[in-house]
C-alpha cells in the first residue's frame, strides 16, 4: 500500500475527509514556505481546487512547491481532487492539472468534505490501486 499526502486549507474539509479515511497520511503545510514532508514510498495526493473564474490558481502554492522537487514528484502515483461542484467546469481542476503535468491518473473526485459513499469508494479504490501497482511493479 502506498502513502497519502494531502493539502487542506483553514476550512479543513480535506483534513476531515482524510481523518475519516482512517489511513496514514502526511499533510502539506498551508503556507508554501512551511516544512514539507519527505515521502519515501509511492503516494497518492489529495488536493482541493482554488481557482478564479478562469481556472488560474487552481493548484495551491504549497502543492506546487512540493511537486517542484523531482524526488517528491517522482513518487507520485495518482491524484484525488476535491472542491465545490458550484464551480462547474472548475470542479476538481487541480487534479486534472496535476494529472496532466505529472503524468499520473486522476483516481477520484469528491465535493467539500465528502460523503460516506466517497469515503468507502476512496478506501476501496486505493486498495485496488495499490494492489494493482504492486502486481505491475514485479
Amino acid at each position: 500500500m502506498g502513502d497519502l499526502i494531502y493539502f487542506s486549507s483553514a476550512t479543513g474539509n480535506t483534513a476531515r475527509f482524510v481523518a475519516r479515511l482512517g489511513l496514514p497520511a502526511m499533510r502539506l503545510p498551508m503556507r508554501a514556505d512551511g516544512p514539507m514532508p519527505s515521502p519515501v514510498r509511492p503516494y497518492a495526493l489529495i488536493c482541493p481546487t482554488y481557482a478564479d473564474g478562469q481556472g488560474r490558481g487552481a493548484v495551491p502554492k504549497s502543492v506546487i512547491r512540493f511537486l517542484n522537487d523531482p524526488a517528491r514528484r517522482g513518487l507520485l502515483r495518482g491524484v484525488i481532487g476535491t472542491g465545490n461542484r458550484n464551480f462547474g467546469a472548475m470542479f476538481g481542476l487541480s487534479a486534472r492539472v496535476i494529472s496532466e503535468k505529472c503524468a499520473v491518473p486522476v483516481l477520484y473526485k469528491f465535493e467539500l468534505a465528502g460523503t460516506e459513499t466517497d469515503i468507502d469508494r476512496v478506501r476501496a479504490g486505493l486498495a485496488d490501486f495499490w494492489g494493482t501497482e504492486c502486481l505491475t511493479m514485479a
